[in-house]
């Protein structure tokens, strides 16, 4: 049997009437099923153009290009990520992870966290410095890549801001309430009990009380000041010196040498087998899921490009220098921690002030109480106040509903927005457990780095528009496979990219993501199958890395866009599809409940923005505009041309 070229193929599927006609003749039905075939294919082909157009609007990078002074050093720079970052991780979550999730090996998850945060802050980094303009991932996103990725990353920068504030009040309501002897939630939960496997025991009205009274404090006005964030950071961190330091004299290394016998095993509760990781390497992954809310609040510093005075230097700098702190911070606190008491007897809501009083140094838990409560305090600052600017942001680009960003002419703040956003942060934070807004927080912000390095991929292999006027041919598949059939040969150094590569790109970065989600789900799934070398799950394992390695190979041969930036990730593609992939993995490792609700919150944004968004965009009405102007301008000229014909004629 032969086999017709592609090209013969191509041809014949354009000529339907005469390949049937040599057949047999043509009957009216023929014909209507031809037209009703056609129609539908062109029907599908417009609407699909039409979708790609609407969700790939792009922003322009002036419009609204704030001016503002730049003021900011890379030390002040620094404070502001410390600030920001350095919070319920030391004095809440270093204790909860090690009870657990890890045990003493709650260092390594901490480590494991650090390093997908380092990777994800530079790949922010760069997105500063394409946008020179001052905002968040959202406003990067809309003029680099479009407005449904800005849709959803700024969505879930707003789940971010919220579950912070939210997680931060719950964890400052659960501190003073261990230092008052759990004195709030016994009269709470004897007057106002809720009996619900998937919410908190009682509602913490003393939460919402406080992210009320902050947010009624922000809608009025009253700004942030940058010195109670200097004095709170430094506050913070004499706390944390004083805790590594007098906890070293009470260190003792046998609490990381615990044998399995001395573990207990009647208490209802599994505390592993003793030793350095007693939950195993399982343990320590699923630790550093919920680590990772710890180094959230570093993307603070790659959205102050326009106050920095170096950028280019100071951005990337601060990014990691705040990162190697908080990293060094947590490691120091988690280590003294599991070297004073045994990992099985840490308390989770307030650990220190319960190892002091077991101590006997109960002077000592006051000193650290007043860090907790300053280090707090910053972190939920921190988080509440960025929460109006990207809803503002939104409501102006006529994604989110208007009224949430109508400015106050008394006050010049987003009243309605910032009081709404209050009262849903405060029903959070009085409604759910500690542990479950981290893991909420967590997914969300995962999934906007994994989106941000994605997109830094994009943006790197783009086809610029000087290159689609040199040449722009149609896209077909054989055009987007070309640069795939030619990974192997030698890349040429003076090749710039094409449609055809850019979709490539594309096509390579969605399989890569559908590659690690089936790579880490297996490893997830059959880690202790793998480690014992079983021959299925191991065949598993070896297939998914040669298809991620292949797949970011590919996209490695590609020609690179020949923007100069002042500020490039390094090792592109292979650090940015590390970050997407350890993202990907401490995704995996929370529970099933929090993709639920994760799922909701997506589902809620997506029908906002099909109901609401996409007609109300602010770019949908300028590209109406523009191709109105357009088409009234070339009426135009087509008048004055026949005028002018008239007029010689």
């Amino acid at each position: 049997m032969s086999i017709l070229p592609i090209s013969a193929i191509g041809r014949s599927f354009h000529q339907p009437r005469t390949l049937i006609s040599d057949a047999e003749p043509q009957t009216p039905g023929t014909n209507a099923m031809l037209f009703l075939i056609r129609g539908i294919k062109a029907g599908v082909s417009r609407a699909a153009r039409l979708a790609y157009s609407v969700l790939s609007r792009r922003k322009a990078a002036e419009e609204g290009a704030a001016r503002l002074a730049r003021v900011l050093s890379a030390l002040d720079l620094t404070a502001l990520g410390v600030g920001s970052t350095l919070g319920v991780g030391v004095y809440v979550l270093a204790g909860d992870v090690a009870k657990n999730y890890a045990g003493p090996a709650v260092i390594l998850s901490f480590l494991l966290a650090a390093v997908a945060s380092v990777f994800a802050g530079l790949c922010y980094a760069e997105f500063g410095a394409r946008v020179p303009k001052a905002g968040s991932a959202y406003v990067y996103s809309y003029v680099c890549v479009g407005e449904f990725i800005a849709f959803i990353i700024g969505w879930n920068l707003i789940l971010e801001y919220i579950i912070g504030a939210a997680s931060v009040v719950k964890a400052l309501s659960e501190y003073l309430d261990s230092l008052l002897n759990k004195a709030i939630s016994s009269y709470l939960q004897e007057v106002l009990p809720m009996d619900s496997p998937h919410l908190a025991s009682y509602p913490d009205l003393f939460a919402f009380a406080v992210i009320m009274v902050f947010s009624v404090a922000l809608a009025f006005g009253v700004k942030e000041s940058s010195k109670f964030n200097n004095f709170c950071t430094g506050v913070n961190l004499c706390v944390v010196l004083f805790v590594i330091i007098s906890g070293s004299f009470k260190a003792d290394t046998k609490n990381w040498r615990i044998p399995a016998s001395e573990v207990p095993q009647n208490t209802g509760k599994d505390f592993g087998t003793g030793g350095f990781a007693p939950y195993g390497l399982a343990g320590i992954i699923k630790g550093a899921a919920v680590c990772f809310y710890g180094f959230i609040g570093f993307d603070c510093v790659a959205t102050a490009g326009e106050e920095a005075r170096r950028p280019q230097k100071s951005i990337p700098f601060a990014v990691v220098a705040s990162l190697l702190v908080v990293f060094l911070a947590y490691c120091g606190v988690s280590s003294v921690l599991t070297l004073m008491l045994p990992y099985y007897m840490q308390d989770e809501k307030a650990p220190f002030p319960f190892v002091y009083d077991r101590l006997g140094w109960s002077w000592a838990k006051y000193a650290v109480s007043v860090g907790a409560i300053c280090a707090l305090c910053s972190s939920l600052l921190g988080a509440v106040f960025p929460l109006p600017r990207i809803i503002y942001a939104m409501s102006s680009d006529g994604l989110l509903f208007r009224c949430m960003g109508r400015v106050s002419q008394r006050f010049q703040t987003p009243l309605v927005g910032t009081i709404v956003a209050g009262l849903f942060t405060g029903t959070l934070a009085m409604i759910f457990k500690l542990e479950q807004l981290i893991h909420m927080m967590s997914i969300g912000t995962l999934l906007a780095y994994s989106m941000v390095a994605s997109c830094v991929l994009l943006l790197r292999y783009e086809c610029s528009a000087a290159s689609q006027r040199v040449a722009a041919p149609p896209l077909s598949v054989r055009g987007v496979l070309r640069p795939l059939a030619a990974v192997w040969a030698a890349p040429d150094p003076h090749a710039v990219p094409t449609r055809a590569s850019a979709a490539l790109v594309a096509a390579l970065v969605s399989t890569y993501g559908v590659w690690c989600f089936i790579m880490m789900s297996s490893i997830n799934k059959y880690g202790d199958a793998i480690l014992r070398g079983e021959a299925g799950p191991t065949a598993m394992l070896v297939i998914g890395v040669v298809l991620v390695v292949f797949t970011l190979y590919a996209i490695s041969r590609q020609p690179v866009s020949e923007k100069k930036l002042a500020f490039s990730v390094p090792l592109v593609p292979w650090l940015p599809g590390l970050s997407i992939l350890i993202n990907v993995y401490l995704m995996l490792n929370l529970d099933y409940m929090t993709w639920i609700r994760f799922a909701v919150w997506i589902a809620a944004g997506l029908l906002i923005y099909v109901t609401y968004g996409v007609w109300h965009s602010s770019e949908r009405r300028r590209t109406q505009d523009s191709v109105q102007l357009t088409q009234f301008h070339d009426s135009q000229t087509a008048l004055l041309n026949n005028g002018l014909q008239h007029t010689v004629g």
